[in-house]
């Protein structure tokens, strides 16, 4: 792996975060898959090789609950889901190399090859544990049929994970007052012997790989807490019978953890990958193997020649609640086996639905076949999803807003653009003039390459986005500053100024050839650089161009390449959404939520396994308090001078926040949902007059507002100054 702007001459590799086998898709879903498959044809833009994988994740207890409710075997269950994602990716131009899943004889034999390794490399210890047990059932219950509170923070909890809460990693043993899910009765603990990957083996290492690591803020400031504190070790076997065996004599009845096999899977994707295409079109080795330290040397890791080793660029795209997963456990994992680390992780927002969280539940969602069924076009959404705010940030889904982006971007600006160049010039001129690209315009799409190259090494693909779409806004503004029809007579044709009077010289374009030609120019680059994100869009937008093959085998370099000379007349590449359908498409959903509520009952509140982790948007109080009561609190402007994490906590930052007056110190539950390096001159609103508190052994004198569970800090619009009270 290299930090080297991209492209390198190293192989790539782009992995999504595996979908569970154990439910339908919706496009909260799907955000994480569009941005891998949008981020991967972007470094082919680049000349970058690149491979696109992932697998559906087969194992674990939710599978095993539900086949059994189902009468059927945990893999003919996990299958059914495995197939159904393999048609629906497609469907939403989310083209991988290759789609495995960890079930298959690859995964099983390179994941037990991984464990072997640690064993060898004395990474791995066994230890007895207490394991909850069903009295009544007279069985153990594996993670997720055990229910209870999470003793850091005191949230409701599964028994490997505070889904609900601080969204810390449980190990067993650890959930308070646990709950058997089978039979409602109070879990038992019992001593059990369990395996255990010894994570503070490599916890000097992560201290180096978290600060190499590229990406997202957010995939690299929230493990930095648990790479610095006491690392706790890993248990990577289970009591079930579903899941891989444990290599081991004497462990035939323990399976791996489901968060040892499932990452595994990306490297045997890329092994499945290289074994369909062989070796010379692309060696997974290069990528997963080539140039890694020796696996029994965990110190060098350490050295700073990991910033320019030869190996391959490993890029995770994946959602915000499995960043521990793949910024300790994964790395520590491939760091023991003699594997390269990644490159970046890229962890994105949540996608929420007008204004709530997903549920499946009460079926309050925008489910992949329906939008599809719908007659919508699968661009729509990927542009939607990509390019609405930066990854990491939080993604409202709602009809009409849908509607607007659609509308005003797409159908307003790059369709327009697009459409009404190449009818003027097919209707003119038979396509492009005989002409070369001005001077200006060859300027701005330069411009516009180069932001596009730098937003693919910012990982911004919001930035890529904009990029296509702000260059179809310059091709408007320059048609309609230039009006070339009324630079064209009757024929079309006009007298360029270089053209002489006698006509004893040839003469050089007209004025409206070369703007026209100027238009078919930006549209070539259009279709270049929005092809990762709208790959069926710009594909026909090529086609229109008269250009031959794929438009996703071009790279950069054609945006500057002249365009053929003839096509004929384009037909408009989007459809506007008229209000009525924005109305029909809420009532539809109205009624599904309607009917699953009915069908539940009107207090039905459970979340599924696969809704997002926000929570419903809750009703307004009926008790009010008067305005003398209001009056009573002092909320006044501040303006962060300092944050930084408390030891020791979870989720608190110490703030030194400037309110006019003076500055004050106060503790607030942001540590892993913001940047706290990039906090500093941000204004905040707050509350000043709250009494004292001490959270952590750190005095906190007043309250910084934020709203929801992402504590998105309240601001001003305009530039208040610190200390100008709230009315």
């Amino acid at each position: 792996m290299s930090h080297d702007d991209f492209p390198t001459e190293n192989p790539a590799v782009v992995t999504c975060g595996l979908p569970y086998a154990n439910g339908d898709l919706h496009i909260g879903h799907l955000r994480t898959y569009i941005s891998g498959d949008a981020y991967a044809r972007a470094l082919e833009k680049l000349g970058q090789e690149t491979a696109f994988v992932s697998g559906s994740d087969m194992h674990g207890t939710p599978v095993a609950v539900n086949a059994e409710k189902r009468g059927v075997s945990p893999e003919e269950f996990a299958l059914e889901h495995h197939e159904k994602y393999a048609e629906t990716f497609p469907r939403f131009n989310v083209e991988f190399d290759n789609y495995g899943h960890t079930h298959d004889e690859t995964n099983t034999e390179l994941t037990q090859s991984f464990v072997r390794s640690w064993v060898e490399n004395d990474h791995v210890f066994e230890k007895e544990i207490q394991v909850a047990w069903d009295p009544e059932a007279d069985t153990p219950l594996p993670d997720r049929y055990v229910e209870g509170t999470c003793p850091y923070c005191g949230a409701k909890a599964r028994g490997d994970e505070c889904d609900e809460g601080c969204q810390r990693h449980l190990e067993p043993g650890e959930i308070e007052d646990p709950v058997s899910t089978i039979t409602g009765n109070p879990a038992e603990y019992r001593t059990r012997e369990h395996k255990f990957l010894r994570l503070s083996d490599f916890q000097e290492y992560l201290k180096g790989f978290i600060d190499r690591l590229e990406g997202t803020s957010n995939a690299r400031n929230q493990p930095k807490e648990w790479i610095e504190g006491e690392l706790q070790d890993l248990c990577i076997t289970r009591d079930m019978d579903w899941g891989i065996d444990y290599p081991g004599e004497g462990k035939e009845d323990l399976v791996l953890y489901v968060w040892v096999d499932a990452p595994i899977e990306y490297v045997s994707s890329t092994k499945q990958y290289t074994e369909r295409v062989g070796a010379d079109e692309y060696d997974w080795e290069e990528v997963w193997k080539a140039g890694a330290p020796e696996a029994d040397a965990p110190e060098a890791a350490d050295d700073e020649t990991w910033d320019d080793a030869d190996t391959g660029d490993i890029v995770h795209v994946i959602g915000r609640d499995i960043i521990q997963h793949h910024t300790v456990f994964w790395p520590s994992m491939l760091r023991g086996a003699g594997y390269n680390e990644p490159r970046a992780v890229m962890a994105s927002g949540f996608v929420n639905l007008d204004g709530q969280a997903f549920s499946t539940s009460r079926n309050r969602a925008v489910w992949a076949d329906d939008y599809l069924d719908e007659g919508l076009d699968p661009d729509l959404v990927r542009y939607y999803l990509t390019t609405t705010g930066g990854f990491q940030q939080d993604v409202d889904f709602s009809w009409e807003k849908f509607q607007e982006r659609v509308n005003g971007e797409l159908v307003g600006t790059l369709g327009n653009f697009a459409y009404r160049s190449l009818l003027f010039a097919a209707r003119n001129y038979d396509g492009a003039p005989d002409a070369d690209t001005s001077e200006e315009v060859a300027s701005r799409i330069e411009d516009a390459v180069a932001d596009f190259e730098e937003a693919v090494n910012d990982y911004s693909l919001k930035q890529a986005g904009d990029a296509a779409v702000a260059l179809a806004g310059f091709g408007n503004e320059y048609i309609q500053r230039n009006e070339p029809w009324n630079l064209t007579g009757d024929d079309g044709e006009s007298r360029s100024d270089s053209e002489s009077p006698s006509g004893d010289e040839p003469r050089g374009p007209t004025r409206a050839e070369q703007v026209i030609y100027d238009c078919v120019q930006i549209a070539k680059a259009v279709a270049v650089l929005s092809a990762p994100i709208l790959p069926g869009k710009a594909q026909t937008l090529w086609e229109q161009l008269g250009e031959e093959g794929s438009v996703h085998d071009a790279n950069l370099d054609a945006c500057l390449q002249s365009p053929p000379g003839e096509f004929g007349e384009p037909d408009e590449l989007f459809d506007k959404i008229e209000d009525e359908r924005v109305e029909q498409l809420n009532e539809k959903l109205q009624e599904r939520i309607e009917a699953a509520t009915d069908d539940s009952g009107e207090d039905a509140t459970e979340e599924s396994e696969d809704d997002t982790m926000s929570e419903d948007i809750q009703p307004v109080k009926e008790d009010r308090i008067s305005f003398e009561d209001f009056q009573d609190l002092d909320i006044r402007v501040g303006e962060i001078e300092v944050a930084e994490p408390i030891e020791g906590a979870d989720d608190l930052a110490r703030l030194e926040v400037d309110i006019g007056t003076e500055t004050r110190q106060i503790v607030a539950g942001i540590k892993q949902l913001h940047d706290l390096d990039a906090l500093p001159g941000t204004k905040v609103v707050v509350v000043a007059n709250l009494e004292q508190a001490e959270l952590f052994g750190v005095e906190s004198n007043g309250m910084v507002l934020a709203a929801g569970e992402e504590a998105d800090l309240l601001t001003t619009h305009e530039d208040s100054v610190p200390g100008t009270k709230v009315r």
